[in-house]
């Protein structure tokens, strides 16, 4: 990691636009700025409007990270209750496990409000019907946030509707 004055000197000899041609280099700078700030000295430069939009970024990048572990849960667990028969069961089990803990690590209380299940259930259910059009597929969303992150996998499967 470069020090903070060798950075500023790369980045002096740079001209504008930085962010948008070298990411890895703003971000860099923006942080050694932030800390400096962060530590009384008086600085300029700090590129407030995108450090404000990374932030943030960060925080949907989180977001979509646990959506999409619940999203493959889900769709594992369709395809247990589409093909019951299906060598592949052990191996989807395995990796609905996976999946779940993936989700539990990303979780945080923030995101309670921001998943839509029912979305992700209903994507789930597209894309397991897509695969074999005549697969059983659900009608209405049986799971709800703390029965994807929690329960087992026969409770889940003991939450959809029978055969």
């Amino acid at each position: 990691m470069l020090t903070g004055t060798a950075l500023s000197a790369i980045i002096r000899s740079m001209p504008d636009g930085l962010y948008e041609r070298d990411v890895l280099a703003w971000s860099q700078y923006q942080a050694d700025l932030l800390r400096r700030l962060g530590s009384g000295e008086e600085v300029n430069g700090v590129d407030w409007t995108n450090v404000a939009e990374e932030i943030e970024s960060v925080g949907r990048s989180e977001l979509h990270s646990l959506e999409e572990y619940l999203q493959r849960a889900v769709i594992h667990l369709l395809k247990l209750y589409a093909w019951p028969d299906d060598p592949n069961h052990r191996q989807w089990r395995c990796e609905i496990v996976g999946f779940q803990a993936e989700a539990r690590r990303r979780f945080c209380p923030s995101t309670r409000q921001r998943v839509d299940v029912a979305a992700l259930v209903a994507t789930a259910a597209e894309v397991v019907s897509t695969v074999d059009p005549s697969a059983r597929v659900l009608s209405a969303n049986p799971f709800t946030l703390d029965h994807l992150l929690q329960d087992d996998i026969p409770t889940l499967l003991n939450r959809l509707p029978p055969p």
